[in-house]
């Protein structure tokens, strides 16, 4: 009983969400706020990428590159404390135990070195990820994201507005079963809503099971984002800013139940999906949605020599309730040493994302660019624009955002800065300063 105490009192504390800044905000001064302003959730690497993300590129022990073995290694030394506890030992209290475990988290915190900012990384991965010899499960992965923020907004002609902002609070568990080919997510989302959608209905968020037995794919069945958009599918561990485009936050950015077929060659990518047109489990089978999305990769043969260059078109159709939506989408990205780009297009008429259910003809753009000055310190700059509603004159929305990221820890720990101009063609132009944090365990 004591072993099963102090692991659940472990867990809490270790456990608590941390990626507080991803909350969605549309910089307009409406007073009804859309719902991509409270939901916000998940660079070209998704929640859960085609390709095996090997560890050893991600993180590194006292400056020191570990090779599979010591990681290995390194896992069972972090979590023996654990599983080695006897409480008939009287040189190991409960007291005494916590307070070694906690002394030896934050050394293992402070020496560890994460350098790859593409993919989130964890803090605890090691002592919280156990391997089982019995049953089903090969291993279980326990792990937790936070986002917060605080921001203050300047409108022109008006008043200041100053508020902190719990952006994100996710609760993950990943676990794969034995032999390897087959993995499942199930995360969830206690993130409080003044609003919109009821509390359940977002409290399951990624409910899946995935097969890779299939070379170079794999196959998806359960409740999952969407691969609409790079940046509409992309995780929210790995935003570049605290904020999506505009038009990943209206459009897409949304998680919905079906069936899914993802592929990675070393020249194309695609992700192919059929799904229930519902959103957030709030109805049954409201209608079907069809997603596709197809990458080319020119110079994916050339190891790095001319840098990474995507291109990448998709579309998606679907019906809901009677109300039928079409989109198309195409991207372009660059990255060479330590500068990157990217460009995306989206053009809708009705679209089934994160503004909800709509008929409006809408379109939009983002143009973005950022340079590492250090490894751990990244300049940022992006042109965003977008139409609500084709058919209504003068109602662009024109954001400008400037940023910095700071990555103490990789994405496993990030100070970001943010800064944005909001140029309305119907409403009272707004600069808004946001300071942000995120920390995965």
């Amino acid at each position: 009983m004591k072993k099963l105490i102090i692991f659940i009192f472990f867990i809490l504390a270790a456990g608590q969400p941390t990626c507080a800044f991803q909350e969605v905000i549309v910089l307009e001064t409406d007073t009804k706020p859309l719902i991509s302003e409270t939901m916000l959730d998940a660079t070209e690497a998704d929640d859960n990428p085609v390709s095996t993300v090997d560890d050893n590129t991600i993180y590194k022990e006292n400056g020191k590159q570990e090779s599979s073995g010591e990681h290995k290694q390194n896992n069972i030394q972090l979590r023996s404390g654990i599983v080695n506890y006897n409480p008939q030992n009287a040189n190991a209290s409960p007291e005494t135990f916590l307070l070694h475990l906690l002394k030896d988290t934050t050394k293992d915190i402070y020496e560890l070195e994460v350098e790859r900012t593409d993919v989130p990384a964890q803090l605890l991965k090691d002592k919280l990820t156990f391997n089982f010899e019995k049953g089903p499960l090969d291993s279980l992965h326990l792990w937790s994201a936070y986002q917060m923020n605080f921001s203050t907004e300047i409108q022109e002609k008006d008043d200041t507005d100053s508020k902190f902002n719990v952006g994100l609070i996710n609760i993950l568990f990943d676990g794969k079963f034995k032999g390897g080919k087959e993995n499942f997510r199930i995360m969830l989302d206690p993130t409080h809503r003044s609003s919109h959608p009821e509390f359940m209905q977002t409290f399951f968020q990624d409910f899946y099971v995935e097969s890779s037995r299939i070379p170079h794919h794999k196959i998806l069945i359960g409740n999952s984002r969407p691969g609409v958009g790079i940046e509409g599918a992309q995780s929210p561990y790995t935003l570049s800013f605290i904020n999506r485009s505009q038009i990943s936050r209206n459009l897409s950015n949304m998680r919905k139940f079906g069936v899914r077929l993802r592929g990675d060659y070393s020249l194309a990518d695609y992700d192919v999906g059929i799904y229930s047109s519902s959103t957030n489990f709030t109805s049954f089978f409201p209608g079907h949605e069809l997603d596709a999305w197809v990458n080319l990769k020119p110079l994916g043969k050339t190891d790095g020599k001319y840098g990474k260059l995507i291109t990448g078109a998709g579309i998606q159709s679907g019906e809901k309730h009677g109300t039928n939506y079409y989109m198309t989408g195409a991207y372009a990205g660059y990255r060479y040493k330590k500068f990157w780009t990217k460009f995306e297009y989206a053009h809708a008429n009705g679209s089934n994302g994160g503004a909800g259910l709509t008929n409006a003809r809408s379109q939009g753009f983002f143009v973005t660019a950022g340079y590492f000055l250090t490894k751990k310190l990244e300049l940022l700059a992006r042109y965003d624009h977008f139409d609500p509603d084709r058919n209504i004159n003068k109602n662009n929305r024109k954001e400008l955002t400037l940023g910095t990221n700071y990555y103490l820890k990789g994405q496993a720990l990030k100070l970001i800065f943010n800064y944005v101009f909001c140029n309305n063609d119907d409403a009272v132009d707004s600069h808004r300063l946001m300071v942000g944090t995120q920390i995965i365990l």
